[in-house]
């Protein structure tokens, strides 16, 4: 039955293929795949497998790859991805030595992949469970790592219908999750001994990334000598009619706003509402940028880095399928602005619970949350420690699953 499903899915995806850029993508890179694997693959080196659904996951297993590259040069490293969000963004990953989309999880195409590659181990990032692959390295031997996993008692798992494909569950090696809900629920279904909690490795990244922070020179032209920066990340048209009026007319604020999407057409919809000088940061030079109030950056890679010059974060997509990265902005010490749709990220609960984040609901309330912090340093300084004490308090996850794998 799993296996019929994934063929009935693996035909719905190469059918939108026709009209879905994403579809049309995932179609391309399977095609591609087992060339890749057979001219990349080194027949006498030792590999270790990574696998991530996305970026997300991704970064969420970057901390453990770019270990094994430091600590254990004798192993290489495959890595795949189940989505062209994460393989097309990191396809070209330095710390991976094959990168490619991991083939649908049908019986064939799992034999195909295992007469190319011999893992020596495999992690699965998070939610990644796939049953024929994960019955496969059970069979071969090799260890099967589950890694930053969370459960909850609304997956398939814990269901009545989702018995059998639980069996999944068996081929694991170890589980390491993130709290101790999913250690329980384990439980549940007899998986005890090979459980242990050691957080989200996420916090790792978060906080590697921090350290290794980019100086942005038109960035701190721009902020220099303002009293008050507003960095909004990842923002979608319905944060941007919450943020924008209100900096329209506050002449104190100045705000660097980070689009989720970058094309022509958001781009020249947000400059329309702006009432105050704006500049693209494409178009930016270091005598044009101190003259504008507001930066838009129209380009990838920096958001991480420019919320270190923020005052206040706001973190986008609470208004739509759900916010975006929150430990990315809170590990500066800076308090942080979110949207309602924020109830399945854990790390934007516990920062809600504790002080150093605010929901926003509606204009009123944003309105009401920016001028308070605004007006007092005392209770930014106060909320943004909180945020930074929980990231850096969370943080170690890799260093506990990296002292637990078995290596020889």
């Amino acid at each position: 039955m799993y296996s019929f499903a994934v063929y009935l899915y693996m035909f719905g995806v190469i059918v939108a293929s026709l009209l879905n850029k994403k579809a049309r993508l995932i179609t391309k890179g399977h095609i591609n795949t087992f060339r890749i694997l057979r001219h990349q693959i080194d027949k006498n080196a030792r590999y270790v497998w990574f696998h991530a659904a996305s970026l997300g996951e991704f970064e969420q297993g970057r901390p453990l790859m770019e270990r094994f590259r430091r600590e254990h040069p004798e192993y290489k490293i495959l890595l795949t991805f189940f989505s062209p969000s994460g393989y097309e963004v990191r396809k070209n990953y330095e710390g991976a030595d094959v990168i490619c989309y991991l083939p649908f999880d049908t019986p064939g195409n799992v034999l195909s992949f295992f007469r190319l590659v011999h893992p020596e181990m495999a992690f699965f990032i998070k939610y990644e469970f796939w049953l024929n692959f994960m019955q496969a390295c059970y069979r071969r031997n090799i260890p099967v790592y589950s890694v930053s996993s969370i459960f909850r008692p609304n997956k398939v798992f814990f269901r009545w219908y989702g018995k059998g494909y639980s069996k999944v569950l068996r081929y694991v090696t170890h589980f390491f999750v993130q709290d101790e809900e999913s250690r329980h629920l384990l439980s549940l279904r007899g998986i005890r001994d090979n459980v242990t909690v050691v957080g989200d490795t996420r916090f790792d990244r978060v906080l590697d990334i921090s350290h290794q922070a980019k100086n942005l020179p038109l960035v701190e032209h721009f902020t220099k000598d303002a009293s008050f920066v507003f960095v909004a990340g990842s923002s979608w048209s319905p944060d941007e009619d919450l943020i924008i009026p209100y900096f329209n007319v506050h002449p104190d604020m100045k705000l660097i706003l980070a689009p989720h999407v970058i094309g022509e057409e958001h781009l020249t919809q947000i400059e329309s509402k702006l009432k105050r000088p704006s500049l693209r940061y494409t178009e930016a030079t270091e005598e044009n940028v101190s003259k504008v109030d507001c930066l838009i950056i129209n380009c990838f890679g920096l958001l991480s880095s420019i919320y270190r010059y923020a005052h206040v974060a706001y973190v986008g997509g609470g208004f739509g399928a759900g916010i975006h990265n929150v430990p990315e902005a809170a590990v500066y010490g800076i308090p942080v602005l979110i949207g309602p749709v924020n109830k399945g990220f854990r790390e934007a609960q516990d920062l809600l619970r504790l002080g150093g984040c605010f929901e926003i609901t509606g204009q009123t309330l944003f309105n009401a949350v920016v001028g308070r912090l605004m007006s007092k340093e005392k209770l930014r300084q106060e909320r943004g420690a909180i945020g930074k004490h929980y990231i850096e308090s969370n943080a170690g996850a890799a260093d506990k699953i990296f002292q637990m794998i078995p290596l020889c």
